[in-house]
């Protein structure tokens, strides 16, 4: 059951809309109260920055970046539209070799990062309960290989990673598909040529809907064309002991959520899609230490 704070959001939302939101009672996937910070309730652009390198797997990464940003901002599932209120708009990247935060924006960047045991991660700097940045990477390691390199897993990666970045947390980590990006149903092995979960579903533009319908006293969306790398937080290396704190894994060992301080009050958000492999390691395990591929 939706609780009284998620339903009187919802029905502050609806009334800003004039219409009803569809069946909000499974819109609660929201990545605490993780928010960008904005002071009207309007519609919202958010750079994804692009940052991809050469020897990203046959140069597809930014055609999966504009395919997942176009599908969070128009808002259509199927044939029923759903009112948006974070828009997106791809750029070129200021995050440099290292993937570095920059502030107001989202950097999206790939690399081969190792045999690490992630596939994909995100992360958010924030203050106080609003996001100032993010980033979302893709570990070209695993998905050069036969098992992960095919359009429908990268897609699903790239669409989650992003959305985290919105402050959307998952639909589902058992692997079922609920047809959203924001489930772990893997599009590999006899799913590879399965297109369910590539994109947003309804609940998900109902959540957005809920997590932004009020406005705040502050804004830390970048309203220009950002030019370089903030300093705000310490820098998060690809190491993943450099995350801190693991502050919850879904029973199937896929999903892991991290939490370290920085400087000036900030906090470092880490969420981790870890590869099948790894997972099947040990479930239970913090598997940043149990990684063995």
């Amino acid at each position: 059951m939706m609780n009284s704070h998620l339903k009187f959001a919802a029905v502050g939302f609806a009334a800003l809309i004039g219409t009803a939101i569809p069946d909000v009672g499974q819109a609660n996937h929201a990545w605490g109260t993780y928010h960008w910070g904005r002071t009207t309730t309007a519609p919202f652009t958010l750079q994804l920055g692009y940052n991809f390198t050469a020897d990203s797997v046959g140069g597809e990464w930014n055609g999966y970046l504009l395919t997942t940003s176009d599908a969070w901002s128009n808002g259509k599932v199927g044939t029923v539209s759903y009112p948006v209120v974070v828009k997106t708009a791809v750029v070129p990247g200021k995050a440099g070799r290292n993937c570095s935060g920059v502030a107001g924006t989202t950097q999206v960047c790939n690399k081969k990062y190792g045999s690490n045991g992630w596939l994909g991660l995100a992360q958010i700097w924030i203050s106080g309960s609003h996001i100032t940045q993010g980033t979302a990477k893709m570990n070209d390691t695993y998905f050069n290989s036969s098992k992960y390199n095919n359009p429908n897993e990268k897609l699903h990666v790239m669409c989650q990673e992003v959305a985290h970045t919105f402050g959307l947390a998952h639909q589902s980590e058992d692997g079922t598909s609920l047809n959203t990006c924001m489930d772990y149903f893997s599009n590999t092995g006899a799913n590879s040529g399965s297109t369910a979960s590539t994109a947003p579903n309804g609940h998900d533009f109902d959540q957005l809907g809920i997590i932004y319908s009020h406005a705040d006293t502050t804004n830390t969306v970048a309203t220009s064309s950002a030019t370089s790398a903030t300093g705000s937080g310490l820098p998060v290396a690809d190491d993943p002991k450099s995350w801190g704190q693991m502050v919850r894994q879904s029973p199937n060992g896929r999903s892991s959520y991290y939490e370290t301080s920085a400087r000036g009050g900030i906090k470092i958000l880490t969420h981790v899609m870890w590869t099948e492999e790894t997972a099947a390691v040990c479930r239970s395990c913090d598997h940043r230490f149990h990684a063995t591929e």
